[in-house]
């Protein structure tokens, strides 16, 4: 089901005007799995870090043992020319990616040589800046790299992302906050995540559970830049009890504020107001 409207698919090395279907019923990606993706936004006529996620999508392809059959400046020279196609109104989620076409005699292990491609372009609004969510507790975890290939943007770690989901819906929450194998604080399901302790802004340490996102560096930059101290260290669901702020970041929406974690409230304050303004800065310049 398409998330938003004005589809195009780059497929076979050609833009369409629809959404295509690109896999068949006997693809490995199709029975077992072997999909990734990656995420990009263009908005206000420009695409910040093209380029980082492109390259991001052929890191996930070999880390499914997946061939990419583009090179990240193709990739980015393709769906430049496949977002000519839009109004400079449009907001557009960029999605780049890769599956399996073949296995081996098992049929589990995908042949190297043997991979799908595909760009599929959606006009899909970026998110209102005075809208915040809730994140609630979750009893599921980020998985490590000895279980899962949390090293890449693959669709089989998606099915996890979504009980997390319907678990804290459940209890009238829109988000979860999720921990990592240890039962220290990871990301949300979503999205990697921030708090704001006394002026310093605090994100969960990259431990292998979970990507560190594109977006999530180039807040940490901006920040830095702007002489904000930013901490990567370990945090747990206490910290996050304590903090004056929290925020998300990811490529979807850049900056969503977090008003509330179970039974805590948070104003959505001047740091992350802050946070979003400087990327939209950063963006304009540099997108």
């Amino acid at each position: 089901m398409a998330t938003g409207t004005k589809i195009r698919t780059f497929y076979e090395g050609a833009w369409h005007d629809e959404d295509v279907a690109i896999m068949r019923a006997a693809d490995h990606g199709s029975w077992v799995g072997s999909t990734v993706f990656d995420g990009a936004r263009w908005f206000d006529g420009r695409a910040p870090d093209l380029d980082l996620h492109c390259a991001r999508v052929n890191r996930s392809a070999e880390a499914l043992m997946l061939t990419p059959t583009m090179e990240s400046a193709d990739i980015v020279e393709a769906i430049q020319e496949g977002l000519k196609a839009y109004d400079p109104s449009d907001a557009v989620y960029i999605r780049p990616m890769y599956w399996g076409l073949d296995g081996d005699a098992s049929g589990i292990v995908p042949k190297p040589d043997m991979t799908g491609f595909a760009i599929c372009l959606e006009a899909i609004p970026m998110a209102d800046p005075s809208m915040s969510i809730t994140l609630g507790r979750t009893r599921f975890r980020r998985p490590v790299i000895e279980d899962n290939v949390v090293n890449a943007k693959a669709g089989c770690l998606y099915p996890n992302n979504a009980r997390m989901l319907a678990e804290v819906r459940k209890r009238g929450f829109q988000n979860a906050l999720v921990a990592d194998a240890m039962g220290n604080v990871a990301e949300s399901a979503t999205a990697n995540v921030f708090m704001v302790k006394d002026g310093a802004v605090i994100t969960p340490i990259p431990n292998g559970t979970f990507l560190s996102g594109i977006t999530r560096a180039r807040h940490m930059s901006n920040m830095r830049a702007d002489g904000m101290e930013v901490i990567e260290k370990v945090l747990t669901f206490e910290d996050f009890e304590d903090a004056d702020e929290v925020f998300l970041s990811g490529n979807m929406m850049k900056v969503t504020p977090v008003s509330g974690f179970e039974d805590t409230s948070y104003q959505v304050g001047p740091v992350t107001r802050r946070v979003r303004e400087m990327y939209w800065d950063w963006a304009a310049s540099h997108g």
